[in-house]
């Protein structure tokens, strides 16, 4: 089992982080991230060519941070590869001991650094989780005997924030059907938006980590406001962060993840810090909020 599936199935509180692989084959600026991480956070979730942006295969990164004892979370989409690919990366990891797996269906290309690629969309995120249930019994999805059994822990996310809750509440039933044993969700920046959809969202007896996003700029909560669905911040909040130093800003940004993650604490099982850069002020922002790993 992995520390992190130990971790959340035993009730403690968790605390998961993520990295985007390079555009490139240098991977010293990750590994040192990773390295000052490593004893503040649980596993570090490895982005699949995030936001359509062509990066290193996470599988790749997984296996190297497996290497240098770092627990990976791998993030897997649909929008790049059919089934049969899917599939294949899927034992490729789990031979590789990467067991934590997170499904998502991903960014359509045209917002990429790629916009002419094709996008794939085989299998969206819920059939993904099928895909890997289905192996861990002995079958692919087409029915076939696989030789040996891969070994999963298989994650979903889930949007809080969703305009329509009842419809993101079907998908979510949909995904705990399919085999998610955890989720991460999308930013957090309302405490009382994610206290009521975790009246609902408990009733599925799954491990939720509330994300966090360490916002950096009034410019960059501004974005995120007006095109990331699901996401709302506070007018005050963003206020907060219109300073002219950059050190000031800084400190305000750790001021206000921590607030957060105080509040929302008692309401899930732990968090996921999206910090977009700003991973060295993960550990601030954790003692600020008293959490130890």
């Amino acid at each position: 089992m992995s520390k992190l599936s130990t971790n959340l199935q035993s009730g403690k509180f968790t605390v998961t982080c993520e990295l985007n692989p390079p555009k490139g084959i240098n991977l010293e600026k990750l590994f040192k991230k990773a390295d000052m991480l490593k004893e503040r956070v649980v596993a570090i979730n490895i982005t699949d060519s995030a936001g359509s942006n062509m990066t290193m295969a996470p599988i790749a990164v997984s296996h190297l941070l497996n290497h240098r004892g770092i627990e990976p979370i791998l993030q897997i989409t649909g929008r790049d590869r059919n089934r049969i690919a899917i599939q294949a990366d899927l034992i490729a990891a789990s031979t590789l001991g990467i067991t934590n797996v997170l499904t998502m269906s991903g960014d359509p290309p045209k917002h990429g650094d790629h916009p002419e690629a094709k996008p794939v969309f085989d299998l969206n995120s819920t059939q993904v989780l099928d895909a890997m249930k289905a192996m861990q019994t002995g079958k692919d999805l087409g029915g076939n005997a696989l030789e040996s059994n891969p070994e999963f822990f298989r994650g979903a996310v889930v949007n809080p924030g969703a305009e329509d809750l009842e419809t993101e509440f079907v998908k979510m039933e949909e995904k705990v059907a399919s085999g998610a044993q955890f989720f991460q969700t999308q930013a957090i920046f309302e405490p009382d938006a994610l206290e009521k959809f975790m009246e609902t969202a408990k009733n599925f007896n799954v491990p939720i980590l509330a994300g966090i996003i360490v916002l950096k700029s009034t410019k960059m909560a501004n974005y995120l406001n007006s095109y990331l669905p699901g996401i709302s911040i506070p007018e005050n909040m963003i206020k907060s962060l219109d300073l002219n130093d950059s050190d000031a800003i800084k400190k305000e940004s750790v001021s206000i993840t921590a607030n957060i993650i105080k509040e929302i604490r008692e309401m899930c099982d732990g968090i996921h810090v999206m910090a977009i850069g700003w991973e060295n002020m993960i550990p601030n922002i954790l003692d600020e909020s008293n959490i130890s790993n």
